[in-house]
């Protein structure tokens, strides 16, 4: 843990302004206000009439704060020449359009309901829907790499890590906090994620349960090599550490879907896992925080509803 906390400070000493970082807070609670009372992404991306009107909505979801965090470090900072790099702006301007099409992606669904029918295709369709938004987002991503950074870096996020101990501390500081969370209506409202299996007629459902929650593990893959590898890593030549708030804020903007609590948790765990990235250029760590903690919450949801009867 004493790396992770020399990160953590070595960012608030060289990055931290506190008039800036509280003009971010402002503008993400303007945003998950508009969110969470007044219904900011149904109205505004996942209610549109069609696709491209869905496609757009979560565009600007996510690129309005992604934006502004860079945009306003132009009042705060004064080493910002990295608006003169033309990959700058390309990044800018795509990533929030690659995961926007991972969000909206169905292509596939027409080929599992030519295969399964009945309750064997519904687990099927959310099972593979998982597996198949990895590919949809981290192939725009490869491309980028091959364009830009094959040639100085390693994909995205993919060095080794040298250390696991610091991050098996952090699941295991995080346990109380998720038992608590499994005690709220509105997180055993959203979680478990495979609590629909229970409603299907199919055999062998708790292998399905088991088979479900590999392939929601799965997901999380292509959210670590996006947000800390791709994001981070693609821009730490070009900002520095300027690129860790707004992609964390880019981060938050993903969870508005989910429990109001988890979606303001997740900009500071975006932050941390940014940060850590940022360091070390892998995305091992977070993924064995952001996995361990997604599973940790399918279980910890799972005994919620089993004292809840």
């Amino acid at each position: 843990m004493t790396a992770i906390f020399k990160y953590i400070q070595e960012f608030y000493q060289k990055e931290f302004k506190v008039v800036y970082f509280l003009v971010i807070l402002l503008l993400l609670g303007i945003w998950i206000y508009l969110n969470y009372w007044h219904q900011l992404e149904n109205r505004f991306a996942a209610g549109g009439k069609n696709k491209w009107h869905q496609f757009f909505g979560y565009y600007f979801l996510y690129f309005i704060p992604f934006a502004a965090a860079f945009f306003l470090q132009l009042l705060f900072y004064r080493n910002c020449s990295y608006y003169q790099n033309y990959w700058f702006w390309i990044i800018l301007l795509l990533a929030p359009a690659f995961f926007s099409f991972r969000v909206n992606f169905d292509f596939h669904q027409s080929l599992i309901k030519n295969i399964w029918s009945g309750d064997l295709q519904i687990f099927w369709l959310r099972s593979l829907n998982w597996v198949v938004r990895v590919f949809v987002v981290l192939i725009p991503v490869f491309i980028i790499w091959w364009l830009k950074d094959r040639g100085n870096q390693p994909f995205y996020g993919i060095a080794a890590l040298q250390h696991v101990k610091p991050y098996l501390v952090m699941l295991l500081i995080m346990i109380p906090l998720i038992a608590l969370a499994s005690t709220q209506k509105d997180f055993l409202t959203m979680y478990p994620k495979a609590r629909f299996i229970e409603t299907l007629d199919i055999p062998a459902k708790s292998w399905h349960i088991v088979l479900y929650e590999l392939c929601y593990g799965f997901d999380f893959i292509s959210i670590e090599f996006f947000f800390r590898g791709f994001l981070i890593l693609s821009l730490l030549k070009i900002c520095g550490p300027h690129c860790v708030i707004p992609v964390a804020c880019f981060y938050c903007t993903i969870h508005f879907g989910k429990p109001m609590g988890e979606a303001i948790s997740s900009f500071w765990g975006g932050l941390l896992l940014g940060i850590i990235s940022y360091n070390t250029q892998s995305v091992w760590g977070g993924l064995i925080v952001h996995l361990g903690i997604a599973w940790l919450m399918e279980a910890g949801s799972w005994f919620g509803l089993l004292f809840k009867r």
